[in-house]
C-alpha cells in the first residue's frame, strides 16, 4: 500500500480491508446451518428462544456443548430474536465480527511496527486467507471470533508504548469479557508478561505485579471449564491414550504442518488425521528446525524483541490445543485463526526488510523497490482471496461439507457418522443406514463411537420398518460436537 499521510492513509487502508473482506466472505452468507456443534449451539437451545429471565440466568450460569461462554451465546440469543432460524443473519453476523477482527489486527500490528506496509500486508492476509474459512463461516465457531475481538481489543489497549493506569483498567476489563467468550483467552495475560518483559525489558519482578489480577481472572475461567472439557464425545479420540512425549512428539510434526498450511493451503478441511506412528524421522528433522529459528530468536532478541516475543506467543497461542490437555481432535483450521497474524506479520516484516536494504538507496531504485514490495503484498493477498473463494463453498451445507471432508479421510469413522446424520437429516433414512452399516463394517472405530453407530443404525432399521422417515431422532447427541 501507498504511504499516505497519516488518518487518510488508515482510512483508506481500513476500507480496502473492509472490501477485500466483503470479497472473501459475503458469500456465505447464503449457506445453511452445518450438522457440527450448530444442532447444540443453535438447533435445540432452549437458551436462544426468549428473553425469559430464566433463559437469562441459564446463559449466564450454564456450560453449553462443553464451553462456559456467555457471551457468545448471549450473541446467539440476539441472532435469534431477529433471524429466528434463518441462517443468513447468524452468518452475517460472523462475518461482520471477522471484519472488525481484521482492523483490530491492522492497528495492533500498525502500533507495534511502526509500519503501514506490515500493518496492512498482515491483516489482508488474516482477512482473506483460507484457513480463516472454518473459524468464519462455521457458526459454531462464533466463540472464537468474539474471544478474538476483545484478545485483540485487550493487546491493543495493553501494548500502548506508554500504558497508564486506566488502560490497565480497560485491559482487565476486555480480558473479562474474551474469557467469557471462550477460555482461550487465558493464554493472553503470559502473552503480554512476556512483552513487559522481552520488549520493554523489565524485570519478572518488575512485571509481574501488573499482571496477578488478570491471571486470577484466568484461573478462575479456567476452573470453571475444565470440568466440562473431560467429556470425550466427538471428534476423534485415538491419540487419547499416548503418553505426553508422544503428545509432544506428534505436536512438533503438526506445527510444521500448520506452517504449511499458512504458506500453502491446500487440502484443507473440516477434520483432520494426521499420523500418530512411524512418524520419528519426521519428528528428528522438525524438532532440529525448530531448534534452529529457537536459536535464530534467541540470538536477535536485543535487536529485534519482537520476532522473540512472537515466536513464543505464537506457541503460548496454539498450546491449549495441542493436546497436554486432551481434547478430542489433534488439529484444526480456526486453532490458526489468531497465531496465523505471528506468521503473516514476520513473512511482511521479513519482505520490508528485504526491499529496504541498505544498498537501495537512489531514489530510482527506491522507487522500484517500493513497487515491488507492493506487487509481491498485493500478489499475496490474491492469491489467498483466490483460495478462500474456491474452498468456501464446501461449508455450504452439511451435505458438501462432509462429502468434501470424506474425499481426503474416507476411514475416518466421525465422517461417516456425520454423512450418515445428514442423510438421514434429509429424510434418506436407508441410504444413511447403508452409510453406517459400511461404516462398521470398513472403519476402525474405538468401543463408544461403535456402540453409538449400532444405536443409530438399530433406530434407523426400526424407523424403516415402521414408515417413519421423519428427522425426529436428531438429538445433539447423535451430532458430533468439538471440544474447543
Amino acid at each position: 500500500m501507498t504511504q499516505l499521510p497519516g488518518k487518510s492513509a488508515i482510512l483508506l487502508q481500513s476500507l480496502a480491508l473492509v472490501l477485500v473482506g466483503l470479497v472473501a466472505f459475503a458469500p456465505s452468507i447464503n449457506f445453511d446451518f452445518v450438522n457440527w456443534d450448530d444442532p447444540a449451539y443453535i438447533w435445540f437451545n432452549d437458551l436462544i428462544r426468549s428473553w425469559s429471565p430464566a433463559n437469562l440466568k441459564g446463559i449466564a450460569t450454564e456450560v453449553v456443548t462443553r464451553n462456559y461462554a456467555p457471551i457468545t451465546i448471549f450473541s446467539f440469543l440476539i441472532d435469534h430474536s431477529f433471524w429466528g432460524m434463518n441462517p443468513t443473519g447468524y452468518h452475517a453476523t460472523n462475518v461482520g465480527l471477522h471484519l472488525i477482527n481484521g482492523l483490530l489486527v491492522y492497528g495492533l500490528i500498525r502500533q507495534l511496527t511502526g509500519s503501514n506496509f506490515v500493518a496492512w500486508t498482515t491483516a489482508a492476509l488474516f482477512i482473506v486467507h483460507p484457513v480463516q474459512i472454518e473459524s468464519v463461516v462455521w457458526i459454531s465457531s462464533r466463540k472464537g471470533l468474539i474471544c478474538s475481538l476483545f484478545m485483540l481489543w485487550a493487546a491493543l489497549v495493553r501494548m500502548k508504548p506508554d500504558p497508564q493506569a486506566s488502560d490497565d483498567a480497560r485491559y482487565v476489563v476486555l480480558l473479562g469479557l474474551a474469557l467469557l467468550s471462550k477460555a482461550h483467552a487465558v493464554v493472553l495475560p503470559p502473552i503480554m508478561l512476556l512483552y513487559d518483559m522481552h520488549v520493554r525489558r523489565k524485570s519478572f519482578a518488575e512485571a509481574m505485579p501488573r499482571h496477578l489480577v488478570p491471571g486470577f481472572l484466568s484461573l478462575i475461567l479456567l476452573m470453571m471449564t475444565m470440568g466440562a472439557q473431560n467429556t470425550v464425545l466427538g471428534g476423534v479420540r485415538q491419540h487419547m491414550s499416548l503418553s505426553t512425549p508422544h503428545i509432544l512428539a506428534v505436536d512438533v510434526t503438526i506445527l510444521w504442518q500448520y506452517i504449511g498450511m499458512l504458506v500453502w493451503p491446500v487440502n484443507l478441511c473440516v477434520m483432520y488425521d494426521p499420523p500418530t506412528t512411524g512418524i520419528w524421522l519426521e519428528v528428528l528433522i522438525g524438532s532440529l528446525g525448530w531448534g534452529l529459528i529457537a536459536v535464530a530468536f534467541w540470538r536477535v532478541r536485543q535487536t529485534h524483541p519482537l520476532w522473540l516475543w512472537g515466536g513464543l506467543s505464537f506457541l503460548l497461542l496454539l498450546f491449549p490445543m495441542l493436546n497436554f490437555f486432551r481434547i478430542t481432535t489433534l488439529m484444526n483450521d480456526r486453532y490458526l485463526y489468531l497465531p496465523c497474524i505471528i506468521i503473516f506479520a514476520m513473512m511482511a516484516g521479513l519482505l520490508e526488510r528485504l526491499l529496504s536494504h541498505p544498498m537501495l538507496t537512489s531514489t530510482s531504485v527506491l522507487r522500484t523497490a517500493t513497487a515491488a514490495r507492493v506487487i509481491l503484498s498485493g500478489s499475496a493477498v490474491a492469491a489467498a482471496l483466490f483460495v478462500t473463494n474456491q474452498h468456501l463453498p464446501v461449508w455450504k451445507d452439511s451435505f458438501s461439507l462432509w462429502t468434501h471432508a470424506l474425499t481426503q479421510y474416507p476411514d475416518m469413522p466421525v465422517l461417516r457418522i456425520q454423512m450418515a446424520l445428514t442423510l438421514h437429516d434429509s429424510g434418506r433414512t436407508q441410504e444413511a443406514l447403508t452409510v453406517m452399516q459400511k461404516a462398521l463394517e470398513e472403519c476402525q472405530t474405538d468401543e463408544l463411537d461403535r456402540a453409538r453407530m449400532i444405536r443409530m443404525a438399530d433406530r434407523w432399521s426400526q424407523e424403516l420398518e415402521s414408515g417413519a422417515q421423519g428427522v425426529a431422532s436428531r438429538s445433539s447427541d447423535s451430532h458430533g460436537a468439538e471440544q474447543r
